[in-house]
């Protein structure tokens, strides 16, 4: 981050701060209420396959839910190489490169095709997360209000930063982690100064409210957990050392099978799109707990006490279609999925570990939730947002410590062994096929994302 005696604005400026507030707040509100929405009418749609059983069965319900999938995935994929091929994805890369003025939001097209085909991938079953849209969507409109209202260059910078925050905490009901992702996360791109600053506080705030309005106060997955003793620690070390190296295979697995994906493109158009919606539409049916964003996954799998085998093979099988469902190029975040995934690993380790220690020492549980803020330390980089993000959305304060264990240790171990954050990867792929220098933009390389 900059150095903090940077942050205050030159004297006198009150009313452009006051100003610039308020476009911000009016972006998390708007923000707040759009994606809200966006949820809901998800939560709604992902209903389909209780409709379809109750006209089909067998082999013949199977059959039409891939089909309903596969039609969904391939229209969405059409849609936006046709219309906005910069909604495909999950949007985080592109508002880095707009915030580095390196990419353009063209929100006229991203925010209706983005919506609407995000609606119609998220709702077909594919293993996609709402965050990613409901940020980008929350960029574009903060272009929308910059458009609208003259802005300096550092305020537009400033204002993506805000939209995209309210979009992080629209969709996880998460403001203090939303926060934390842009100080974290976009740090080289994200130009600090008071106002700029106070403006993403603020929309994450708003878009919070708004979310809390229309759809509850509770976090998403809400859990509760003894504090683990402080013996246990070194079990937290271990897992974030497992969780590094699983991180980093994620991210690679994403980009290779993307670029795989594109490539088969230019062969033969939509062929892989249609492949991998009809699997996820079949495994809509015949295990759902495999497919999907997985919010509904994280609390099943919290409440049920699943065998180690099962919680393996549920992993590998969200690790699959996770990879395979973002690579198909419709519009999707890599959040959510990314915590269902994280959250069998953690409980595979700690069904484990209680075998091998006295009744009560370990909680499986506690492992599942330390694992959701690890993995995501490790693709992501990010292990502040990591620790705050998974508090936020479990409410188990009682795992701060080991929660800081395994996401400084997986964080670390992702950098030792050579990996990524996923983001600056998929930037600087959108950047080469532009035809943008990505030696332009500012890196990093550090363990935190901190250059």
């Amino acid at each position: 981050m900059d150095d903090m005696s940077q942050l205050p604005d030159q004297p006198g400026n009150r009313r452009a701060e006051a100003r610039f507030i308020v476009l911000a707040a009016a972006a998390g509100i708007l923000t707040g209420t759009a994606g809200s929405f966006f949820h809901l009418i998800i939560d709604r749609l992902l209903k389909w396959p209780e409709l379809l059983a109750r006209h089909l069965d067998g082999a013949f319900l199977v059959g039409a839910a891939a089909l309903i999938t596969m039609g969904l995935t391939v229209a969405s994929v059409y849609i936006v190489r046709r219309y906005a091929p910069e909604a495909g994805g999950s949007g985080v890369q592109e508002i880095e490169g707009a915030m580095s003025n390196l990419r353009t939001v063209h929100w006229r097209k991203v925010l209706p095709v983005k919506y609407l085909t995000g609606i119609a991938a998220l709702s077909s079953g594919l293993v996609l997360g709402r965050e990613g849209p409901t940020i980008h969507i929350g960029a574009s409109i903060s272009a929308a209000i910059t458009d609208f209202f003259k802005v300096s260059d550092v305020e537009r910078r400033g204002l993506l930063g805000a939209g995209a925050a309210a979009g992080l905490a629209c969709a996880f009901n998460a403001p203090l982690a939303a926060v934390l992702f842009i100080v974290e996360e976009t740090h080289s791109q994200f130009p600090y100064t008071f106002r700029t600053y106070m403006g993403v506080i603020a929309a994450a705030f708003f878009a919070t409210v708004m979310t809390e309005t229309i759809g509850g106060t509770a976090p998403d997955f809400s859990m509760s957990v003894p504090t683990p003793e402080l013996a246990l620690l070194p079990a937290f070390v271990i897992l974030g050392c497992v969780l590094g190296a699983v991180g980093v295979s994620l991210n690679a697995a994403i980009m290779g099978v993307s670029n795989f994906v594109m490539g088969m493109h230019k062969r033969v158009p939509y062929l892989m799109p249609a492949l991998i919606g009809l699997a996820v539409g079949a495994l809509f049916i015949l295990f759902p707990r495999a497919v999907t964003g997985g919010e509904n996954v994280i609390v099943m799998m919290a409440r049920d006490n699943m065998a180690l085998s099962a919680l393996l093979g549920l992993a590998v099988l969200r690790y699959v279609s996770m990879v395979a469902s973002y690579s198909a190029g419709t519009p999707g975040g890599i959040f959510a999925p990314m915590l269902a995934l994280a959250i069998c690993f953690g409980l595979a380790f700690g069904t484990a570990l209680s075998g091998m220690l006295p009744a009560g020492a370990a909680v499986p549980l506690a492992f599942g939730i330390a694992a959701m803020g690890g993995l995501f330390s490790a693709s992501v980089r990010a292990p502040i947002v990591g620790v705050a993000l998974t508090l936020e959305l479990t409410g188990a304060y009682t795992m701060t410590l080991p929660l800081i264990a395994t996401c400084l240790t997986a964080n670390l171990v992702a950098q030792w062994i050579g990996g990524h954050p996923i983001y600056e990867q998929l930037l600087d792929r959108t950047l080469a096929q532009a035809g943008v220098h990505p030696e332009r933009m500012p890196k990093k390389r550090s363990g935190t994302g901190i250059a």
